[in-house]
């Protein structure tokens, strides 16, 4: 067993256990702001997975979506049948739609892929890796050519958005 499966496990494991560390982790997320850079992965062995390098024009969003169901607007007045719906579920998964915002807010970054952290309450987290495509470093790398394609986010071309795209 190498150490990124070790490394993998044991976030796994506190994930499931809901260590005191992991506990405290994400009480700090959820009082936070719903779009923050990272220093560094929560998840280092997934990052590697999903293209992570630790270089320059590399970096990582933390991104906080509620979740649940969609809530209708309610406009009053009027007879209602007595079928309508309040909630309704997404047309997108909550990891493509924290892709989107986390887009939105670093915006000269585009989105590689994302991956899940936790979960606390009403409230799902996940890390959104992004590269700067005019960065020398990322435009001279073959692994992020991909990344030169503006807006990858918002048109389905990251792993998520291809989901909700039917091209699984």
């Amino acid at each position: 067993m190498g150490a990124y499966d070790r490394i993998k496990d044991s976030f796994i494991e506190g994930y499931k256990g809901r260590s005191e560390q992991y506990q405290g982790r994400l009480l700090e997320w959820r009082s936070g702001q719903p779009i923050v850079r990272v220093g560094k992965p929560t998840n280092i062995a997934r990052a590697r997975e999903l293209g992570y390098k630790a270089k320059q024009g590399i970096i990582i969003a933390r991104a906080k979506v509620r979740g649940g169901k969609k809530k209708r607007r309610h406009f009053d007045g009027g007879r209602k049948p007595s079928k309508t719906g309040r909630f309704y579920s997404r047309a997108k998964s909550l990891q493509a739609i924290a892709e989107e915002r986390a887009a939105r807010r670093f915006s000269n970054y585009e989105v590689l892929s994302s991956y899940f952290v936790g979960r606390s309450g009403s409230d799902a987290f996940f890390e959104v890796i992004m590269a700067d495509p005019r960065n020398p470093s990322i435009k001279n790398d073959r692994a992020y050519r991909g990344a030169a394609r503006r807006g990858r986010a918002f048109r389905g071309l990251t792993k998520q958005g291809r989901k909700y795209r039917g091209r699984a």
